[in-house]
């Protein structure tokens, strides 16, 4: 049998990454469940449903792991924005230590999608494809260095498709309090958050983004323009 080496910088790195994630996540029983969710996410493989990462994850015990991985993702009530807070504090310092802020950028994201039961899944722009296409989209702030980035905001957008279907929002559990946005609008808002407690105002110029055709936040709309200069 090989001899086992011990694991490097790089891996301690990562593996306090994940641990910090994990802590995160509140409850010491989706510890585990969310270490396995984000390796699953890592390994190879095309599709990164639940299904199909456990039965990488654990080709022996595919329905355990499958419970164990809907639960975490789907059930169990731990928060997002603290998870989101926790992968700031690790990946920012670094990121600055090396080079300074250079820009901030709004933009959106599409991800391609086969099924039609994922929240907020609808034909609509995908930059990933460059054309109208069965996605979902996400609408994100980030910061910016010379050769790094991190988003410091992000959040899913629901088509009109979405909100006011009342069916699609119970059977997927959308809360009640989550109406329809535009792009636009979800960007201005995460801006007036502090987009995770920096100041995008700093003597920076705002740039072209994406709005709902993928087009542009800010081209110099006066809707757009007077809302940016409103925060």
């Amino acid at each position: 049998m090989g001899k086992k080496t011990a694991p490097g910088p790089l891996e301690k790195r990562f593996a306090a990454y994940i641990e910090g994630l994990a802590e995160a996540a509140g409850h010491a029983d989706r510890n585990v469940p969310l270490k396995n969710y984000c390796m699953g996410l890592l390994l190879p493989g095309e599709r990164k449903s639940v299904e199909p990462m456990a039965a990488r994850l654990a080709p022996d015990r595919v329905r355990r792991m499958h419970q164990s991985l809907h639960h975490v993702v789907a059930d169990a009530p731990w928060s997002d924005e603290a998870l989101w807070d926790r992968c700031l504090d690790f990946v920012l310092p670094a990121m600055l230590r090396r080079e300074p802020v250079v820009a901030w950028v709004v933009d959106d994201t599409g991800f391609p999608k086969k099924g039609h039961e994922s929240v907020g899944v609808a034909r609509q722009y995908c930059g990933q494809v460059g054309k109208q296409d069965n996605c979902r989209v996400a609408v994100s702030v980030s910061v910016t260095t010379e050769k790094a980035s991190m988003p410091v905001a992000f959040r899913l957008y629901l088509p009109e498709t979405w909100t006011q279907d009342r069916n699609r929002r119970k059977k997927t559990g959308i809360p009640n309090q989550i109406q329809f946005q535009t792009k636009t609008e979800i960007a201005l808002e995460q801006i007036q958050r502090g987009a995770g407690g920096y100041r995008l105002w700093s003597g920076y110029q705002f740039s072209r983004g994406a709005d709902e055709n993928g087009i542009g936040l800010c081209d110099g709309r006066a809707k757009q323009r007077d809302g940016l200069e409103a925060r």
